[in-house]
Parts: structure tokens; sequence; C-alpha cells
């Protein structure tokens, strides 16, 4: 049985919180690099020159990329022989989301309830905690700051399986062409399939959240997520909505079982600062 205190949990969640609203991804910084080595429209190239520099202010001078710095979004492996000391793990999380917000600087962007009142918490908490019990002895932890002007063009849409991967396709289109400049492109989007309403959601929302270079582990599931990039890079949106083939940096598509009668589709849009950092204790 592995021990892990609650103040180690607390420290990690506050030093991952500022990490990734500080500093983007060396991926992302590598893609957006390669992308202006082919983007054809002049303007695009210097969007996604100006977009590197703001990265580079941002790490050198330990500033948040962007002035929204996002709904905390949790993402946590628990495994079922990891034993959690001195209090809750949520507790533990949403303690290290208001030490790093405060500690860091970072605007805080959570209200805590969302129709009446609409007051601001002070804090950023709580925090969005997704959390699988995994086999092993280790707590992975990968937080993923979600700003609203990508967040607030989510689609999610029920298909039935008559639809299949050309009604999919559809869902994607529309929703990147929705989106526009709005989302702040070039975009990493991220595709949920199946299992449920909640759970296709879900799906997306990792799948949004995952390592620019990795890919899906089914073959099938990896071409279409090349596939998809080049739909969307097709529609010349482009850097911030201004004309190119950059629109995209990446498609990920994660898929969960679903009903015989189902095909649920979600999309989760990341802007070009998509934030995310991870941590195992």
């Amino acid at each position: 049985m592995k021990e892990i205190h609650f103040d180690d949990i607390v420290q990690t969640v506050a030093a991952l919180a500022i990490e990734a609203c500080y500093r983007l991804p060396d991926d992302m910084i590598a893609a957006m690099r390669a992308a202006r080595t082919q983007e054809p429209s002049p303007v695009g190239r210097t969007i996604l020159d100006q977009l590197l520099e703001n990265a580079e202010i941002a790490a050198k001078g330990n500033l948040p990329l962007c002035q929204d710095t996002g709904i905390t979004v949790v993402f946590a492996e628990v495994g079922q022989d990891v034993r959690i000391l001195g209090g809750a793990f949520e507790d533990a999380v949403n303690e290290g989301v208001r030490r790093g917000y405060i500690d860091g600087y970072l605007r805080k962007s959570c209200v805590g309830e969302p129709l009446f009142e609409r007051k601001n918490t002070g804090d950023n908490t709580p925090a969005v905690i997704h959390t699988r019990i995994v086999p092993g002895d280790k707590l992975r932890l990968r937080l993923a700051p979600k700003g609203a002007g990508s967040e607030n063009k989510s689609v999610l849409k029920m298909l039935v399986p008559a639809d299949g991967i050309d009604g999919v396709r559809r869902v994607v289109l529309d929703a990147v062409l929705a989106a526009g400049p709005n989302s702040c492109p070039p975009l990493v989007v991220g595709v949920g399939i199946g299992g449920t309403m909640e759970m296709a959601a879900i799906c997306a929302k990792r799948a949004a959240a995952r390592d620019l270079e990795s890919h899906n582990s089914d073959p099938r599931y990896a071409t279409f997520e090349d596939e998809l990039l080049e739909m969307v890079n097709m529609t010349g949106v482009g850097p911030q909505g201004l004309g190119g083939i950059t629109t995209a940096l990446k498609v990920h598509v994660e898929w969960a079982p679903t009903h015989i009668a189902s095909l649920p589709v979600a999309v989760n849009i990341n802007c070009h600062a998509a934030r995310h950092a991870e941590s195992v204790l």
C-alpha cells in the first residue's frame, strides 16, 4: 500500500496550475513552428510568429499565456493500492488549485452558482475533477485549465448508428466552422465518440487534453484523427480565423462502448493555448 499525504497532493496541484498557465507544452511550440514553415498565408505566418513570441514572453517572464486562465479541469488516475493520508482527495485538489491561482497571480474565473447569483468564488475553486480508479500504487494528475472562448464552442450531438462515420465528420466540421475565429485558432480538437451523453463529452475533454504527438492506440481511430485534421485544415479558417491552412494543429479522438441504438459525438476545442501539465506521485 502506497501512502500519499494530503499536503503532497496540494503542493503538486498548485505547481501544475502555475506551470500549465505559464508555459505552453513543448510539443505545441514545435507544432506551431512547423506550421509556420508550411502556412501559405502571410497573415497566418505573422499570427503564428506572434503566438510563438507570446509563449516565449510568458515562459521567460513567468506570466500567464492568456488572461483567461480557465476553469481548472483535473484528470486523476488513482491507483487502487494508494492510501491518501491527512484529508480527502478532492479537498486536496481544490486546496492546490486555490494556492496555485493565488500564488501564481492567475485570474480567478469560477462562479459558485451558474444562473442567478454568479458570484465569483475568489480562488478558482472548485475544480472539475474526473477520477479513475486504476491498478497500481501511483497517483497520476493531469491538470488542464480550460478557457471559456474555446469551451463555449463545445458541441454534443446524439447521432444514431445509421449516421455512421459521415455523421461524425459533419459534427466535427460544423463545430469548427461555427467556432470560426472565436476559439482562437490554431486549435487542438478533441472528439469523443460513443458511451452515453456524458461519457462522449468526457471522452472529448480527455482527448483535447492529450499530448499533441499522441495517437489513438487503435489504428483505425489513429487514421481517423489524421483524416479529420486534414478536413479541418481545408476549411480555410486559419490562424485566428483570418485565413490559411493552419486551422488546427491536431485532432484527437477517444471512444467508449455504446448502446446498440446510439452514436453520441462530442467535440471539445482547445485554443492555441492548449494548456496542460502532469505529475505522478
